[in-house]
């Protein structure tokens, strides 16, 4: 397939990107390169890829060395006529949209960045993805989107209409107007809400990351709610399997689907929702000590409260995924820290790794 990954220089798209090529797949990868965090883990990444970051400029692509069938080029979803042009030339089957402003604290900084990102740039995409006829547009929402849900797990059934920060009002308004392609364009769209992922090469403003880093660094790691969190965390090979399965199977309307009774994720239109998690909370305080037995050091802890944005508990109910591809993530919290900590303390050891996550 000739597919389209959009922020494939980010946590996620990186490790899709890699995948989707060795397979064999015809892919191009395209990042606008933000300096939400530094820009050079993002070029790490890539160069990881076979990317060569000096030959890195805005709408040149560039082919990696290491898979000849990967192509990346670095444009802004906000730049409608180059993407129109990239969409013409590439003529793509599908599209993997994992582009976006992210971060929940940003949001309440920057809020501009997620309405340019995350709705101008997604209308961008769908605008694309409908003239073009692709197959399948397979998206990222968020787990953030269930904001004051209380009942858990999480359902994709659920109502999801209170949520407590722009950037989960992004997303849920990214599911919103993709329904709409799918009524009125027949745009199979199917959208992911993921679940805290994790892993080597993740976000350095993720907990796990600053944890980390300030664990080693001798610095007291700051934990909110006085601890009382929780989080369903998911490791990033579990996620990128769950969205290659889905990625294959266009999504079709569900024959059954009624107007009386809506379910929210799904329609008569081609239309689904997923949750993609580990099925299995796990308390704050436990993945504080899974990283402080992979490091063999006991944190300095600062407790405070809690942050504006926040939840305190995320559960994923992951069994429409299960019951549709057979697919459940299975990585341990354990098998899952332990590798992050070796790829950090491996990069650490090669003198790359403090510079991008300064």
């Amino acid at each position: 397939m000739k597919i389209l990954i959009t922020g494939s220089a980010g946590f996620i798209g990186f490790h899709l990107a890699n995948r989707l090529a060795a397979e064999g797949h015809e892919v191009v990868g395209l990042d606008n390169l933000n300096n939400y965090y530094d820009v050079k883990l993002k070029l790490n990444r890539l160069e990881n890829a076979g990317i060569d970051g000096q030959k890195v400029a805005y709408n040149e692509p560039v082919r990696s060395n290491l898979h000849p069938n990967y192509e990346f080029i670095q444009l802004n979803i906000e730049d409608a006529a180059n993407l129109e042009r990239l969409f013409v030339k590439k003529n793509f089957d599908m599209v993997c949209h994992l582009a976006a402003q992210a971060g929940v604290r940003y949001s309440l900084k920057n809020p501009d960045a997620y309405i340019q990102s995350n709705i101008v740039g997604f209308f961008n995409i769908l605008e694309a993805c409908r003239h073009h006829q692709i197959k399948h547009l397979v998206y990222a929402s968020s787990s953030s989107v269930y904001g004051l849900n209380e009942k858990m797990p999480y359902s994709t059934s659920d109502n999801v209409d209170h949520p407590i920060s722009l950037y989960a009002a992004t997303k849920k308004s990214n599911e919103l107007m993709a329904h709409t392609y799918s009524h009125l364009f027949k745009l199979p769209t199917t959208g992911l809400r993921f679940f805290t992922v994790y892993g080597p090469w993740g976000r350095p403003d993720m907990s796990y990351s600053l944890f980390v880093k300030s664990i080693l660094e001798g610095k007291p790691i700051q934990i909110f709610n006085q601890g009382q969190m929780s989080r369903d965390f998911t490791y990033v090979d579990d996620v990128v399997e769950g969205i290659t399965r889905v990625l294959e199977r266009p999504a079709s309307g569900n024959a059954s689907w009624s107007g009386q009774s809506p379910d929210p994720s799904t329609s008569f239109a081609p239309y689904q929702i997923y949750n993609i998690g580990n099925n299995s909370p796990v308390a704050l305080m436990d993945m504080i000590a899974a990283i402080e037995e992979a490091l063999g050091i006991t944190a300095i802890k600062e407790f405070m409260p809690m942050q504006a944005g926040d939840v305190v508990s995320t559960f994923a109910d992951t069994q429409r995924l299960e019951d549709d591809f057979g697919f459940k993530p299975t990585t341990t919290l354990k098998q899952g820290v332990q590798s992050f900590v070796t790829w950090f303390l491996s990069r650490q050891a090669n003198e790359k790794v403090l510079e991008p996550f300064a």
